[in-house]
């Protein structure tokens, strides 16, 4: 079984299992543009089609979480950490709960409070 690379803080436990109950499994995707304000893309389970390209960092909660190969290669972590941060989330992710977003914390691309 591989190592999971991605950890969540007790916030993003939480918001995950409230979202889980009100709308089932969901899976999460990390956008791309380190430290330009990217956030993971949150969606229903198996909305989003997982290709060849798509590397598993680990599950949070049973839910997944991928991101694109060249991005992680770009990006260069080691692991990263799920948290939530004011603000209503962009495009198609769905919210971390009323006002919140899920906010992807690096070493080096931290998030923090970015959309």
């Amino acid at each position: 079984m591989p190592i999971s690379r991605i950890t969540a803080t007790a916030a993003a436990h939480s918001a995950i299992l409230r979202l889980c109950a009100d709308r089932g499994p969901v899976m999460f995707v990390q956008s791309g543009g380190c430290c330009a304000g990217s956030t993971p893309m949150c969606y229903p389970a198996g909305e989003f089609l997982i290709g060849a390209g798509d590397v598993l960092l680990g599950t949070i909660q049973g839910c997944p979480f991928y991101i694109d190969y060249a991005l992680d290669q770009a990006w260069g972590e080691d692991s990263f950490q799920l948290d939530v941060a004011p603000g209503e989330p962009e495009g198609f992710s769905l919210a971390a709960g009323p006002g919140i977003h899920f906010i992807t914390r690096s070493a080096t691309c931290s998030m923090k409070g970015q959309s």
